[in-house]
């Protein structure tokens, strides 16, 4: 089942990602997120506009009662016209890769944001380097890669190229 997140499900959000946080480029924070941050930023990112929040998708995959991923869309960047411009991002439960879940709520994030308002014109992923699996997820979706960054990040002693991968919605004004 995929489902709109819950602040209850910080805790299950906050251990799949800390995972990737201490065993993948796949993120570059490398301090763990305590179950209160991941409320908080589940807070900030889905709480309505009138109290200053983005006000954007953030999905959760259940199954069998427990949360196994999750994928949500943030703001480009902050200044004004980029507003109809999201990144997406998505995170399973190590286990349970490349069986279909990453697809179910790429494909239901997606969905969302065709019936966005305001419209929401431009989706981008950022994909750590190398990421074979990632960057075919993109590609199931029609993004096509936009940008390559050489050694941008520093993480495990070494450096880190990331790409970007982008997708027209056409919900043009």
């Amino acid at each position: 089942m995929i489902r709109q997140v819950r602040i209850s499900d910080a805790e299950s959000i906050a251990e799949i990602y800390n995972y990737y946080v201490l065993n993948s480029i796949v993120t570059f924070e490398e301090e763990i997120v305590t179950t209160e941050e991941m409320a908080d930023r589940i807070q900030a990112a889905t709480a309505g506009k009138s109290e200053g929040a983005d006000n954007l998708p953030w999905l959760v995959a259940e199954l069998d009662g427990e949360v196994i991923g999750y994928s949500y869309a943030t703001k480009w960047k902050e200044r004004v016209s980029y507003q109809f411009s999201v990144e997406v991002t998505v995170y399973l439960t190590p286990a349970l890769k490349s069986q279909g879940w990453g697809t179910r709520l790429y494909s239901a994030l997606l969905s969302e944001l065709n019936h966005y308002s305001p419209k929401i014109n431009a989706v981008l992923g950022g994909i750590s380097l190398p990421n074979e699996a990632s960057i075919a997820l993109h590609e199931k979706f029609g993004m096509k890669k936009v940008a390559h960054f050489k050694e941008i990040g520093f993480k495990f002693n070494r450096w880190i190229d990331t790409g970007y991968w982008q997708k027209i919605l056409n919900n043009h004004i």
